[in-house]
């Protein structure tokens, strides 16, 4: 697969993407070994089963994670840097859950090429369950990359 990044000069205020993921626990499995952290409330569906949530969540940062492959692959794409995250979790994530994050430009800083991007994560029944902001170095030159899935 083939993806080409926008350049700071292309990206325009108001821009906008979308990327949407099925949550399953293969992918809370996943980032808990990767991450490190092995929460029973993400893992163990007894344990889960005493909380207030009732059963297995999925972690908050991949959440954030997503956030961050819609960043790197889509606004501004191959070749940006993420310089900082402002999240705010506002509901669980289920395994099951389709999350779709949104992306959008709200503001350009012409003394470098950053961009300043608000931060939605929705549930397939759109509900929030995450909000917040972005700061990304946007890339100077045009490039197209292969991406090994």
């Amino acid at each position: 697969m083939q993806v080409t990044n926008l350049t700071f000069d292309e990206i325009e205020i108001g821009d906008t993407t979308s990327y949407s993921r099925l949550i399953t626990d293969q992918e809370v499995q996943a980032f808990a070994a990767i991450s490190g952290d092995h929460n029973p409330l993400h893992l163990d569906p007894e344990y889960a089963a005493t909380t207030a949530f009732g059963e297995c969540i999925a972690h908050g940062m991949l959440t954030g994670a997503l956030i961050s492959a819609t960043i790197a692959m889509q606004l501004p794409g191959p070749g940006s840097v993420y310089l900082s995250q402002s999240v705010q979790f506002r509901a669980p994530v289920l395994l099951g859950d389709t999350l779709t994050v949104t992306l959008t430009v709200t503001a350009k800083h012409a003394k470098r090429p950053w961009v300043t991007l608000e931060c939605e994560v929705t549930n397939q029944e759109e509900k929030a369950v995450a909000k917040g902001e972005a700061q990304v170095a946007a890339p100077t030159a045009k490039e197209t990359v292969t991406v090994v899935p």
